[in-house]
């Protein structure tokens, strides 16, 4: 397991980012560019934070582990933005800071007198981005996004499952995770802009424009020739053979993408003899008859283990790899030595492990070791490194417009 210190290099290190936003697509995208060295004030209402701050299951103690995997090195400010003084705090942070997340509903900030042309007015340099279900225009800008319901509308649930079943909704947040992905790109992007003009930017993405970015082949085929994609199960809509194949005790994925491939698979099930037959012997044949090699290939393969046949296909160079549970991908070497396992600290002491940044820097990265906040651990400390002063702070306090779990003050 990779060692999170041992790679030092922090491009972001210096850059102050505050992040409002919530759950997992705000807090994803505050988790990389913290990995990248940022220091991410996670500013949170209170009593109650995050709303991810309560997705238990049975079994957790303290936070819950879907809080600590994505808020991992992350101070928290418990701030009230909905007194005047709350947002005099937060007016004061922006002059100082680089970026501000977040992912309110339309209209929020705007409510709350913290739109972005008020806080561009507090801080010209300042990279505000936020993260909405539909986009900030067009008919559905005020409906409020969820990762589900923008997976269905976008169209990409529709082509997921198999074939002549119900589609299904893929098995992780892909329009959450994505949206904070492509936020940090345009947040990084922004800030190459700052360093060459001064100048700061508003910067924004959504969950509908996360999830129809995973549609590139599927408006392809339908932009060219109005063909509407329909799910079919681990198969790849313009190749076969390419998808998941059943052996003697288990599944793996094989990839047949060229005709050199493809022929190797035949040799290697012991069916030469399909490199020439007329059904399979270009690729626009075997699409067509994807279900007929489907069976076909799955008749050899049953007669031996996942072991076995990965061995022998890797053996002649054709693209094939087990179909592993989440457990066996991560106590895999290969995901240990891209430094996708990597230690963290726990809340009050001791360590865990954790998903590292997916990206490297001189054969490392450097994710940040720290552990997610409790509500508000950091309040007071945030506040003094912003400026604040030990009287201003307590006033704020006994006040109830911030709110320290470490130091609290009796109204």
């Amino acid at each position: 397991m990779q060692k999170m210190e041992a790679n030092k290099f922090r491009p972001l290190a210096g850059v102050k980012v505050l992040e409002l936003s919530q759950i997992l697509a705000g807090p994803t995208c505050g988790l990389m560019l913290g990995d990248l060295g940022a220091d991410v004030v996670k500013i949170e209402r209170f009593p109650a934070g995050d709303d991810a701050r309560k997705y238990r299951r049975q079994g957790d103690s303290g936070l819950p582990p879907s809080f600590l995997i994505v808020n991992r090195g992350k101070r928290s400010l418990g701030l009230d933005l909905r007194k005047e003084e709350g947002k005099a705090v937060l007016k004061r942070m922006v002059a100082q800071a680089d970026v501000l997340t977040e992912n309110f509903r339309l209209g929020v900030m705007e409510k709350l007198g913290l739109g972005y042309d008020v806080l561009r007015e507090v801080n010209p340099a300042l990279i505000y981005c936020s993260i909405t279900g539909y986009g900030r225009t067009g008919p559905l800008a005020s409906k409020g996004g969820f990762d589900l319901i923008l997976q269905a509308f976008s169209g990409l649930i529709s082509v997921t499952g198999e074939p002549g079943r119900d589609p299904v909704k893929p098995g992780m947040s892909i329009a959450d995770v994505n949206a904070g992905i492509l936020a940090a790109f345009g947040i990084l992007a922004a800030y190459i802009n700052r360093l060459r003009t001064g100048e700061g930017s508003r910067v924004e993405t959504s969950l509908l424009q996360a999830s129809m970015q995973q549609l590139y082949w599927y408006a392809a085929a339908y932009f060219s020739t109005g063909a509407i994609a329909k799910p079919v199960g681990t198969a790849h809509p313009l190749i076969a053979p390419y998808q998941v194949y059943q052996c003697a005790d288990g599944g793996i994925a094989l990839g047949g993408a060229n005709q050199t491939n493809w022929e190797r698979i035949a040799d290697v099930l012991g069916h030469p003899e399909w490199k020439a037959d007329p059904r399979f012997d270009s690729a626009a044949e075997r699409l067509a008859r994807r279900a007929e090699l489907e069976l076909l290939i799955t008749d050899v393969l049953k007669g031996a283990p996942v072991a076995t046949w990965v061995e022998r296909f890797d053996a002649v160079g054709v693209p094939v790899g087990p179909v592993q549970n989440v457990a066996q991908a991560l106590e895999h070497p290969q995901a240990k030595a891209v430094g996708m396992v990597v230690e963290a600290r726990k809340p009050g002491g001791g360590m865990t492990r954790a998903l590292g940044l997916p990206v490297l820097f001189d054969g490392g990265n450097a994710s940040s070791t720290g552990p997610a906040p409790a509500l508000g651990e950091h309040s007071s400390s945030v506040l003094r490194e912003f400026g604040f002063a030990a009287g201003e702070i307590e006033d704020l306090l006994r006040n109830a417009v911030v709110h320290d779990c470490a130091h609290p003050v009796a109204a």
